[in-house]
């Protein structure tokens, strides 16, 4: 297994876990909040995308997945385009409402596949390339990629958590 496979399969595996965490919850469960200051599903699902959208969309240097297959119009959210949940109040949390578990798991399938399109071309001195000088030491694309990774793996198993505790209410 080269790196760009690892990747693959470190990205396959939040995909998983996305499907597993919203597959039959209803939307009120998607939107719930266990209390006032909580993320819920439906918010952590769309920010891990949304983080991993904007990010790997960067690095790639193409429009994001979420204006270019206009799925911010599909959401239609109250907030700019731009935006990715990073610093979201709890209000802002609530405001990520849902019809249904499939737009979650649809704008997540595409980022996904935008994402293993990027990371299968990739070599591994593609990922030695600094990405980010904002940071002591530089960021490479590799260590940026494996950022994205495990934000959306914490992220993901966060809404799977939720999702027992949801369940267990029912």
């Amino acid at each position: 297994m080269n790196s760009t496979e690892l990747l693959a399969d470190a990205f396959g595996r939040i995909k998983e876990v996305v499907h597993e965490a919203v597959d039959g919850l209803r939307p009120e469960e998607l939107s719930q909040q266990l209390d006032d200051g909580a993320n819920t599903v439906a918010w952590l699902v769309w920010h891990l995308t949304r983080v991993q959208d904007d990010h790997v969309a960067e690095v790639a240097g193409t429009e994001q997945t979420w204006t270019a297959q206009g799925w911010d119009t599909r959401f239609d959210l109250p907030f700019p385009a731009g935006a990715t949940g990073y610093g979201d109040s709890p209000q802002d949390v609530a405001a990520v409402r849902v019809a249904s578990a499939d737009l979650l798991t649809g704008y997540y399938d595409a980022v996904h596949e935008s994402t293993l399109r990027y990371v299968r071309g990739l070599t591994d001195d593609d990922l030695d390339r600094v990405v980010d000088k904002r940071w002591d030491p530089p960021v490479t694309l590799g260590v940026r990629l494996v950022s994205v990774v495990s934000d959306d793996l914490q992220h993901a198993g966060q809404a799977a958590f939720l999702r027992g505790v949801l369940l267990r209410r029912r």
